[in-house]
């Protein structure tokens, strides 16, 4: 599932960063514990676990989350669209699938926005009003 190697000797190369599971994935060739003249490649997976993270992150009444489940191939995937030449045109791939389908997420993701809703009193009446969670990632500069 993971391919990946370092470019520069004693290098680490990071294959996974999702900062929405945080979890990061790296390899690095190092010397082999049989034969110290061989280099085999480690790889590493961090995890964090956030504390008081919510079963439902925009609503912070929501049961803290008890449960964590992480799938090296949905980390792996990556829907990002890139450019390819077949057969002298260029066409747009699409390297992961089941990019549809929404990701779940155990702490803020900074590139999105997140809301939740507040009671508002206005003019003696209580309105729900949504309220960013993450300000940076809701407003235009």
């Amino acid at each position: 599932v993971l391919a990946g190697y370092p470019v520069a000797p004693d290098e680490e190369y990071v294959l996974v960063n999702n900062k929405c599971q945080c979890v990061t994935v790296t390899s690095k060739f190092v010397p082999s514990k049989e034969n110290p003249d061989e280099e085999v490649l480690e790889r590493n997976i961090r995890i964090i676990v956030p504390l008081k993270a919510r079963e439902n992150i925009s609503d912070p009444l929501s049961p803290l989350r008890t449960t964590f489940v992480y799938r090296l191939s949905e980390l792996c995937k990556n829907c990002d669209p890139v450019e390819i030449e077949l057969g002298g045109a260029i066409h747009q791939a699409q390297q992961g699938n089941s990019c549809e389908e929404p990701q779940t997420c155990y702490t803020y993701d900074r590139n999105q926005c997140y809301s939740s809703p507040v009671p508002l009193l206005y003019h003696g009446e209580v309105r729900q009003v949504p309220a960013a969670l993450t300000p940076a990632s809701c407003f235009a500069e």
